[in-house]
C-alpha cells in the first residue's frame, strides 16, 4: 500500500510538471499566432494593392492584343489575347504541387490532415507519379513524400515562426521559374487555411497560370502611369513578383493555421493533464483513507484483544 501511495504521488508531481510545460507552450503558440495573424493582415494590404496595379496594367492593352468579335446575336465583344507566359493556359501534361507542413510536432492533426487530403487528391487526379512534381516546405512533408517513394524536387525546412519572404524566396522563385521553363503546366499550393483559433480548412489553391484577374476590377482603378523603359519590361518583372507574392501569402497563412493548431493541441493537453491530476489525487485520498481506516481497525482490534486477556 505504501509503495502504491508513493507511486501515485510521483505520478501527480510528474503530471503537474507536464501540465506546466503544455500550458507554457499554449501561451507561446498564442503569442506566435497573434503575430502571424498581423503578418497576414499586412500581406493582404500589399497583395490587394499589387493586384490592382497588375490588373490595371494588364487590361490597359498591355501584353494583350485587342480583338473585336461579333457574336451570333450580332453583339460586338472585345476580347484579349495573352502574350505573357504566366497568363497562358496550356495543355496540362504535368502538374506542380507545393505542400506546406510544419517542421515540428505537437500540433494536433495539422500535418496528418494535409497529408491524407493531398494523397487522396493525387491518387484521384493522377494515374502515375510521373504526372506531378512535388515541392515541400516543412520537414514533415518532405519525410512523408519520400516515404511514399515520391521524388521531392525542392524542399525548405526549418522555416521560422513568422517567415519573411527572403526565407522562402528560393522555393517561391524556383516554382515560378519551373513553370516558365515548362517543367510543369500548372501549379498548386496545398496547405491548411487559417480560419480562426479553432478551425482551419484544407485548401488546394491554383497559383499558375494566373487566370483570376478580372477586367471589371480594372475599371475602378483609373490612374495612369508614366513607364520607363516601357510597359512590357515592367510587366515582365511585375507579373512574376505578383505570382511569388501569392505563394508567399499561402505560406504565412499556413503558418497561422499551424500556430492555431498547436495552441489548441496544447490547451487540450493541459486540460487532460488537469483531469488526470484530479483523478490521481482522488485515488490517492481514497487509498490514504483506506490505509488510515485499516490502521485504526488494527489498533482497536489490538486493544480489544488486550482487554480480553
Amino acid at each position: 500500500m505504501t509503495a502504491s501511495l508513493n507511486d501515485l504521488k510521483k505520478r501527480i508531481v510528474s503530471t503537474k510538471k507536464t501540465s506546466q510545460i503544455t500550458s507554457a507552450m499554449q501561451m507561446v503558440s498564442a503569442a506566435k499566432l497573434a503575430k502571424s495573424e498581423q503578418a497576414v493582415r499586412h500581406y493582404q494590404d500589399y497583395a490587394q494593392k499589387i493586384r490592382e496595379v497588375v490588373t490595371h496594367l494588364l487590361y490597359a492593352n498591355h501584353n494583350k492584343e485587342v480583338v473585336e468579335e461579333t457574336t451570333e446575336e450580332g453583339e460586338e465583344v472585345t476580347s484579349f489575347i495573352d502574350y505573357h507566359d504566366l497568363l497562358i493556359e496550356r495543355p496540362v501534361q504535368k502538374t506542380g504541387y507545393l505542400v506546406i507542413s510544419s517542421d515540428q510536432g505537437l500540433a494536433g492533426s495539422y500535418n496528418s490532415s494535409i497529408f491524407q487530403s493531398t494523397r487522396e487528391m493525387l491518387e484521384l487526379d493522377h494515374q502515375s507519379k510521373d504526372e506531378y512534381v512535388i515541392l515541400t516546405i516543412g520537414d514533415a512533408a518532405s519525410r512523408f513524400f519520400k516515404k511514399m517513394g515520391v521524388d521531392v524536387r525542392l524542399e525548405i525546412n526549418d522555416v521560422s515562426d513568422i517567415p519573411t519572404f527572403e526565407e522562402v524566396r528560393k522555393i517561391v522563385s524556383s516554382a515560378v521559374q519551373m513553370f516558365r521553363d515548362g517543367e510543369f503546366d500548372e501549379f498548386y499550393v496545398c496547405y491548411n487555411h487559417h480560419v480562426n483559433a479553432l478551425l482551419s480548412n484544407y485548401r488546394v489553391e491554383k497559383m499558375l497560370p494566373i487566370i483570376d484577374l478580372d477586367a471589371e476590377e480594372a475599371k475602378e482603378y483609373e490612374l495612369d502611369y508614366i513607364f520607363e523603359p516601357n510597359k512590357e519590361i515592367i510587366m515582365d518583372i511585375l507579373l512574376p513578383q505578383y505570382a511569388e507574392s501569392l505563394i508567399y501569402g499561402a505560406i504565412i497563412d499556413a503558418k497561422s493555421a499551424e500556430h492555431a493548431s498547436r495552441m489548441t493541441a496544447m490547451r487540450s493537453a493541459t486540460d487532460n493533464a488537469k483531469d488526470l491530476i484530479s483523478n490521481l489525487t482522488q485515488d490517492l485520498n481514497q487509498r490514504r483513507q483506506a490505509q488510515i481506516t485499516q490502521e485504526i481497525t488494527e489498533i482497536v482490534g489490538g486493544a480489544a484483544a488486550l482487554e480480553e486477556h
